[in-house]
């Protein structure tokens, strides 16, 4: 387990370079991520390439023995690219040209940049190939962010006849799988199918769903672009990219193929306030939610089965949320550990130092701007020191939570509520795993499920009969699984089942939905479980359970009063549990708690909020992102590798045992 840092050489003077690498070197830091955004400088004009300063900050490292990764400098294309070749814009969905100016601005369906790109990368490839001290690279910078997965221009319309055409026989085909008789929409031609422009009433959710579809495999193969390239000039660099927490306009399972490192960018205090439901507790503005966090480490995780790094860590303040508060003392220390726990190899601080110009002015760094130690650089020396003692393997979770993007994106183009959110769904069952200690892989539909005990999907909105089928053959060979509301709805082009939902999953869940209905997240909703009344939320579905199959739930709420909410169906191998409502904290528990008891899944008691171990190779993390101290109660025998059995707020300790042989509550 190893920490890094983010650094830009560029924005410093040389004289400083010795001693921020000396610095670096005396903190613990192993990886230094360099020239992620460089290509003005490292190509001030087309065909002059100055990479003397980028040979000198690379030699300045590495001799302090300090590890660097390369990036690809195609995130932000320099002025004299954009004056030249004005059309790799990027268009907004009414033809507006995203402006020079920031960075993010080009298209990827570009013929022209896909050009400029090759010829960059392979200039720099070409350059370290023999760099001893580069050991891997970074593709671009965050994908999409800035909502530029979707470009609106003339090339991405052309690219997106020639997609529909690769992927439907004929445009009769297209026709019939989208509906298109709905509204006179029908087509005569692949070339006749735009981009969602502007439109008086909503867009057809098929047109939708297939252009979010063609949009991400656009960002696919541009990325492949770059990674084909770095691997044939040294397959020993690994070919990585940083993607973005909670983020919804980009498949990081399809990107991921092309990768053999997946990271992403981890900033806890801001996602709290930008990117979910409900206003952050002040503790939350100190550390984040573990849970909102986890999740992403856990994806990340699970899309190419293998260690993750974090690309990013939040240092510190930062400039990009509605508010910077600064992190809990200790909580830059506590991020590092509970991304190892997850299963970080490693973890990179943004930035190094404070930078003095642009658009990050107010993002902190390891080391303020006159080069003085700020907060997050004592943590990260304590991280460093902490995690070079650590060895563990990859983490083994005993429980899949199911994720596709297209569910995401068809849910969100007819959400049937405004406070349905896709995301925050799936987090009710992964908070309610995490709360009972247990390890979760975040993997597509279609990964091979033989090795779980357990599998939980919170909303497999698209299905067909060989999705059923896979689903059915891990029940059959005695899975357990809990499938989420709004289920087997809609076939894969984004059309209504002919049969009632949940569609193919029918005959495996025991159960038809009969009716459906959705209300504002204020409104108090609840059904009556054998443990009482329990509260849900936002989506309710009225169960027809078949002979065989058990009520678990019903509700108590007005028009539904009487009628199943939640069943559960035996099976001659495992059994499988559908929840038709958008449970509350303590249904998900009770729901939770029991798919892991009939799976044979070792569990802990009920964590404290804010609380969370994880298990890794027979270490266990206490991850502590509250302001109150807590104590675990560990066996006799168990030792504490990392802190004490007391932790104070924004503490993490690891212990060598197993996460279920331990308690953990708030200290009196």
């Amino acid at each position: 387990m190893t920490i890094g840092v983010c650094y830009f050489p560029e924005h410093w003077p040389r004289e400083r370079w010795e001693r921020d690498a000396e610095q670096m070197a005396e903190a613990g830091i192993e990886y230094v991520r360099l020239a992620e955004f460089s290509w003005a400088v490292l190509e001030p004009e087309r065909g002059v390439y100055e990479f003397d300063w980028l040979d000198e900050a690379i030699a300045t490292l590495a001799d302090h023995g300090l590890k660097v990764v390369l990036c690809t400098p195609t995130a932000t294309p320099p002025k004299w690219l954009v004056d030249r070749h004005p059309e790799i814009l990027q268009a907004d969905p009414d033809g507006t040209p995203r402006h020079f100016g920031s960075r993010r601005h080009y298209c990827f369906n570009s013929p022209v940049y896909r050009r400029e790109t090759r010829r960059v990368v392979s200039e720099m490839a070409d350059r370290y190939a023999d760099e001893d001290a580069v050991v891997g690279w970074q593709t671009d910078n965050e994908f999409g962010c800035h909502r530029t997965v979707r470009c609106y221009c003339d090339d991405c319309a052309a690219a997106f006849s020639d997609w529909l055409r690769e992927t439907y026989d004929d445009v009769d085909d297209l026709n019939e799988k989208w509906g298109t008789t709905f509204w006179s929409q029908r087509y005569d031609s692949f070339e006749a199918v735009d981009p969602p422009r502007p439109t008086p009433a909503e867009h057809h959710p098929s047109h939708l769903l297939d252009y979010r579809r063609f949009s991400s495999d656009s960002v696919v193969d541009y990325n492949r672009v770059h990674a084909e390239i770095l691997r044939d000039r040294d397959d020993d660099w690994f070919v990585a990219h940083n993607f973005m927490g909670d983020f919804e306009t980009l498949d990081a399972h399809a990107v991921a193929d092309d990768l053999d490192l997946v990271t992403w960018d981890s900033y806890p205090t801001g996602f709290v306030q930008d990117r979910r439901a409900g206003a952050p507790s002040m503790d939350e503005l100190r550390a984040g939610d573990p849970d909102q966090v986890g999740m992403n480490h856990d994806l990340y995780r699970g899309t190419n089965d293998a260690p993750f790094w974090v690309m990013e860590q939040q240092p510190g303040d930062v400039n990009w949320p509605p508010h910077c508060p600064q992190p809990g003392e200790g909580a830059m220390r506590l991020w590092a550990h509970h991304a190892t726990a997850h299963g970080a190899d490693a973890v990179l601080y943004f930035r190094w130092r404070r930078c003095r110009q642009g658009q990050e002015q107010y993002h902190a760094g390891l080391r303020k701007q006159d080069g003085s130690p700020d907060r997050g650089y004592r943590d990260a020396v304590a991280a460093a020191s902490e995690l070079a003692d650590v060895d563990a393997a990859h983490v083994d979770a005993p429980v899949a939570l199911l994720h596709d993007y297209d569910d995401w994106w068809a849910i969100d183009a007819q959400p049937h509520a405004p406070e349905f959110d896709y995301w925050e769904h799936a987090r009710t069952y992964y908070r309610a795993l995490r709360a009972r200690g247990v390890q979760v892989d975040l993997v597509h539909p279609e990964t091979d499920l033989s090795d779980y005990a357990a599998v939980v999907a919170p909303s497999l909105h698209l299905a067909d009969d060989e999705r059923a089928a896979h689903l059915r053959e891990f029940v059959e060979d005695g899975g357990e699984l809990l499938l989420g509301a709004r289920s087997g709805v809609k076939t894969p082009s984004n059309q209504l089942h002919e049969e009632l939902a949940p569609g193919p999953f029918a005959d495996l869940a025991g159960v038809r939905v009969d009716q459906h209905e959705s209300y504002p997240a204020d409104v108090d909703l609840a059904v009556e479980t054998d443990a009482g009344s329990r509260a849900v939320s936002v989506w309710s579905e009225w169960l027809v359970p078949d002979e065989d199959t058990e009520t678990v739930a019903t509700h108590t709420t007005d028009l539904a009063a009487g009628t199943p909410a939640v069943t559960r169906a035996p099976t001659d191998g495992g059994s499988v549990v559908y929840c038709g409502v958008w449970p509350g904290a303590d249904l998900a528990d009770e729901l939770v708690s029991g798919v892991l008891s009939r799976a044979g899944v070792a569990t802990t008691d009920r964590l404290p909020d804010g609380v969370r171990v994880n298990e890794r190779d027979g270490l266990t993390w206490v991850s502590n992102f509250t302001s109150d101290p807590v104590a675990v109660d560990a066996p006799d025998d168990a030792d504490f590798r990392v802190g004490e059995s007391s932790l104070d707020g924004f503490d993490a300790a690891v212990v060598e045992a197993a996460a279920s042989d331990l308690s953990v509550r708030r200290s009196p």
